[in-house]
């Protein structure tokens, strides 16, 4: 029988290119996409998984939620709701989501980061027959 693993993301592993320190700020981001590439490229780059291969991912993420910042900014500004902005970002904030899982920055992506490593627990388990 086969085992299906279509939708199943592999875990994330250090990667041997990985970047030793942050790159700069690319300077055509807007001040909230700055502000978050400032805010994550520690943590990426402490986990060892971001390579240079990866930076126009990230630089899009970044993109992604400084638009929707924005765009939030911009709706807060006016007294009625725009339901056409109000849809734009969403999309931006699913883009971004789904971005943020591609390089560890949900819950869930981080605890595939240790899903790969060996389970050194020498407790027995009383589920374990």
């Amino acid at each position: 029988m086969s085992v299906h693993s279509r939708g199943v993301k592999p875990s994330l592993a250090p990667d041997n290119d990985a970047l030793a320190k942050a790159p700069p700020v690319p300077k055509h981001l807007s001040p909230y996409a700055k502000a978050e590439w400032k805010r994550i490229m520690p943590q990426l780059i402490a986990r060892r998984i971001i390579t240079k291969a990866d930076l126009a991912g990230v630089e899009n993420y970044c993109a992604a939620v400084g638009a929707a910042r924005t765009i939030g900014d911009t709706m807060s500004a006016g007294g009625l709701p725009d339901l056409k902005l109000g849809g734009l970002q969403i999309r931006y904030m699913q883009t971004a989501r789904q971005l943020a899982a591609e390089y560890g920055l949900t819950p869930t992506s981080r605890a595939r980061i240790g899903a790969g490593l060996p389970d050194d627990d020498d407790d027995v388990n009383p589920l374990n027959i």
